[in-house]
């Protein structure tokens, strides 16, 4: 009841921002919104957080900034021009699949054979894209440097979904097993914005073995805008010999003004502020043969920095809200799409309200360690500052990783081994060769494991100047 053809088409839109193709949900089975988060994100044809292993090398650049603004200064890098980079990644609690032999059969994909399912009341899917485009770093001074970063991002994340009512509706309903649902806290939210970044980092303490920068990125964001549903409860239970569905409790869902997944488009809809902050502090036990700006002088660096505080307002957004109470025979939601079935069945209202999509805020904690020669290791973790029950928010997803890199100027390579929430562990590689990075955090895993329920790439090309 949720899912399936909603009047604003939630869904509609999150397939075609995944797939970059518009899908008619009507006459394409709502089962394959798990193939669609899961692999169409899978290629380049297709963003969570991206960049893992890539952003923490010291040669990243610009990429590190967009993580701790801090980093722009006291950089490897004299100057560094992005020309254009692109990541995206995608994952859920609720379905794995085997990558490896994904439509290897006769007949191609099929869902109900290559899907592992694991339906919960409080199912979880997210995906992230992110583009960047011409972005720089320079030097000001011995003591400051300044950064341009612009970039596109769509998100789109559900939280706290019934995925055993998702998995009847997907098959209308087709099974002869009475089920019962109760979902608290259902949250949903596609939101696509751009944004115009200027970063300044600073040298805040450099004495005897210790060292502490600092830097801060304001950003100008433009949104193209977004889509969102809300539940605070949804209870209910299907009668399988009377093929009805009952339910109690409530539903929200709308849609920015004008928003068209098929048409995205920047002019005249909503705009507003963000910003980054973030410090550096760098143990530097032996300096004295150190003196060069190209070298890195720490033993270890520990970094902390908050991203993406900020929000955009989008006035005369529509708003339904039904109250979702009462019986209804789900051959109904065979015959018509969902919004006759609520407009027939429960009592509706639509409002024009200005809202606010919050930005995926997000703590990050870093610690780098010097082992000896190229050789580097790094710790970091990312948590969510929005709580999965905030309503029209996007959240980053929490993810602790272990990084062991080989680092040079004009080389990296390294193999991300991360825990992330929902998808459990991924291992992956990346490499940087000059102007060109190319990896993925969870390549390795997918590559061995028959239930993959995370996959993510990224790749840049950029001009970078060193020191």
């Amino acid at each position: 009841m949720l899912l399936k053809n909603t009047p604003y088409p939630v869904f509609n839109s999150v397939f075609h921002f995944a797939s970059f193709e518009p899908i008619n949900l009507k006459t394409s089975p709502l089962k394959n919104i798990t193939f669609l988060f899961l692999t169409a994100f899978s290629s380049l044809s297709l963003t969570a957080q991206n960049y893992i292993g890539h952003r923490i090398d010291n040669y990243s650049g610009i990429h590190g900034v967009m993580y701790n603004p801090a980093s722009v200064f006291d950089s490897r890098m004299r100057a560094d021009i992005n020309l254009i980079s692109f990541g995206v990644s995608a994952g859920n609690d609720y379905a794995g699949l085997n990558l490896t032999e994904l439509g290897s059969g006769e007949e191609g994909f099929d869902f109900e054979e290559e899907v592992n399912q694991n339906p919960t009341d409080a199912n979880n899917f997210y995906i992230n894209t992110d583009v960047m485009g011409p972005s720089f770093m320079f030097n000001l001074s011995p003591k400051s440097s300044i950064g341009l970063i612009t970039r596109v991002r769509g998100m789109f994340n559900i939280n706290n979904i019934s995925g055993t009512l998702y998995e009847n509706v997907t098959n209308d309903f087709d099974t002869e097993q009475d089920f019962d649902f109760a979902i608290e806290n259902l949250s949903g939210t596609a939101h696509i914005f751009a944004e115009i970044g200027v970063a300044y980092g600073r040298q805040l303490l450099n004495k005897e073995q210790h060292f502490l920068k600092g830097g801060v990125t304001l950003k100008y964001l433009n949104g193209a805008g977004g889509l969102f549903i809300h539940s605070p409860n949804l209870n209910g239970s299907y009668n399988a010999a009377q093929e009805t569905l009952t339910t109690t409790g409530s539903l929200n869902y709308g849609t920015t003004v004008d928003f068209d997944n098929e048409d995205i488009s920047f002019e005249s809809l909503s705009s507003g502020f963000g910003a980054d902050v973030g410090f550096i502090y760098e143990f530097r036990p032996e300096t004295q043969d150190m003196s060069l700006r190209s070298q890195n002088k720490y033993k270890l660096k520990l970094g902390v920095s908050i991203t993406d505080l900020g929000a955009l307002r989008y006035d005369e957004s529509t708003i339904n809200h039904y109250e979702v109470t009462g019986t209804v025979n789900t051959q109904e939601f065979e015959d018509e799409d969902v919004e006759t079935v609520l407009d027939e069945n429960y009592t509706g209202t639509e409002t024009l309200e200005t809202v606010k999509l919050s930005l995926p805020t997000a703590l990050h904690l870093m610690a780098d360690y010097h082992l000896k020669n190229k050789f580097y290791v790094n710790l970091q973790t990312s948590l969510s500052m929005i709580s999965n029950t905030q309503e029209r928010a996007n959240r980053i997803t929490n993810s602790l990783t272990l990084s062991p890199r080989i680092e040079t100027k004009w080389f990296s390579a390294y193999m991300p081994l991360s825990i992330r929430q929902y998808a459990g562990f991924s291992w992956g590689v990346g490499l940087r060769a000059g102007p060109f990075t190319l990896g993925s955090a969870s390549a390795l895993s997918n590559l061995m494991s028959s239930n993959s329920k995370a996959a993510d790439v990224y790749l840049g090309l950029k001009i970078p100047i060193y020191q």
